[in-house]
């Protein structure tokens, strides 16, 4: 097969040939059809997360068809169309994995990160943490519902029941929870990088009450806000647009620092907190939800050989929507 792998910070990825990876018990082998580019890829290549088991396949927004299956796999069977997120492993064991708190395992390990992921033509992953998926999409429109939407739709449950909803940073993640919040009836506020005209404009055929750059001021007070962008100078900015009793969720797996800022922009019980993975609870009731929006991805396809350039473009805001890789096309 060929996969594009990561070896070390400040270097791109290469292409290379692999052998089909073995699958041993409770695991599938999958054929990818296309893998979402997320920002937390480029996290990781930046060595902005610390732990990745080098050298390593990136991608955890993977949809693809299962080619064979393991020992004890009773979940899926060969010719299934399934996605695998982020999460990719966790001990089961713990007080948070009987909480409902996978999410925050200590033995947790997670796709493209710790376990090689879909940047490549076949993978492997734990049948326990994959999600059938139907044929509302296909491939390439579905990838980003694996992150960008999973992510989203757990940060938008932590913002409560706000009618007026800020989304700073309208990427792939805000694209899609903006169409989930207006289906839900909620008002979606969105701030871009300024001067980006054409986003606000995505964001207004979305559905998107106001959009405007993220250092305005909304023209009314919002009952909460998600930060999708990793920019710890939103967090002040964001926690003076929410009223008293406003929340501000930090959506992101990593965040440039927080300035200091007056204890008068938390007081009046804001509330400031941030998002951690996702758990399979997430990927049912998001997966459950989406076609009945419908949720509709814009994306921007690259071939596999393309990855780089596909990363070097998110970095500098020019993919509108969500970027995928796509393996071959769909028949």
């Amino acid at each position: 097969m060929r996969a594009m792998v990561f070896e070390s910070v400040g270097k791109p990825l290469h292409l290379v040939e692999r052998e089909i990876p073995d699958y041993g018990a409770e695991q599938v082998l999958i054929r990818v059809a296309a893998c979402g580019v997320c920002r937390t890829d480029l996290h990781v290549v930046d060595g902005e997360l610390t732990d990745p088991e080098l050298p390593l396949i990136l991608g955890h927004e993977i949809v693809g068809t299962v080619e064979a299956v393991g020992k004890g796999v009773d979940s899926l069977e060969p010719g299934q169309r399934v996605g695998v997120p982020w999460l990719g492993e966790t001990c089961g064991e713990c007080s948070f994995c009987g909480q409902n708190q996978e999410n925050l395992c200590a033995e947790a390990r997670f796709t493209g990160y710790q376990i090689d992921g879909g940047y490549a033509e076949y993978t492997v992953a734990d049948h326990r943490y994959c999600f059938p998926l139907g044929p509302e999409l296909t491939a390439p429109q579905a990838a980003p519902l694996l992150c960008a939407g999973l992510i989203g739709y757990r940060s938008l449950r932590m913002a409560g029941d706000a009618v007026r909803l800020g989304l700073y940073g309208f990427g792939a993640a805000a694209h899609i929870i903006a169409q989930v919040a207006h289906f839900q009836g909620r008002l979606v506020y969105a701030f871009t990088r300024p001067g980006d005209v054409e986003g606000q404009e995505f964001a207004r055929n979305l559905g998107a009450t106001w959009a405007g750059d993220s250092l305005s001021a909304p023209p009314e007070p919002l009952d909460a806000a998600i930060l999708f962008a990793p920019v710890g100078d939103l967090v002040p900015l964001s926690l003076k647009a929410v009223r008293k009793g406003g929340v501000v969720v930090c959506a992101g797996i990593h965040m440039t620092p927080i300035p200091t800022f007056a204890y008068d922009l938390l007081w009046g019980e804001r509330v400031l907190r941030s998002v951690a993975n996702l758990t399979r609870r997430d990927g049912e009731e998001f997966l459950e939800l989406a076609p009945r929006v419908p949720v509709r991805t814009k994306i921007q396809t690259f071939p596999l050989q393309a990855a780089n350039e596909a990363l070097y473009k998110l970095r500098l805001g020019q993919i509108q929507g969500a970027g995928v890789l796509v393996m071959e096309p769909e028949d």
